[in-house]
């Protein structure tokens, strides 16, 4: 969860609203396979996005992403 006492109270409410779809929870998986993003289960929307993959540019806070790059691992796992 974010800290608030790191950060200013506005900016604090900013970043949860960022994080809706809970993305913090899951920066342990940047660096591994995209692959092991199936085992888990999810309270919100999944969009796995591998190297180079078309994707619709809708953006919904409620839908975690997980980016991956050529060689098929995590690099980014962010709401939107």
């Amino acid at each position: 969860e974010i800290s608030c006492s790191l950060v200013g109270s506005e900016m604090c409410i900013r970043d949860r609203e960022m994080d809706r779809c809970g993305a913090s929870q899951y920066q342990q998986y940047v660096g591994k396979p995209l692959t092991a993003v199936e085992s888990l289960r999810f309270e919100h929307a999944v969009r796995v996005i591998p190297y180079n993959s078309a994707v619709t540019m809708d953006f919904n806070l409620n839908r975690i992403n997980f980016m991956g790059d050529q060689q098929g691992n995590i690099t980014r796992v962010y709401c939107g």
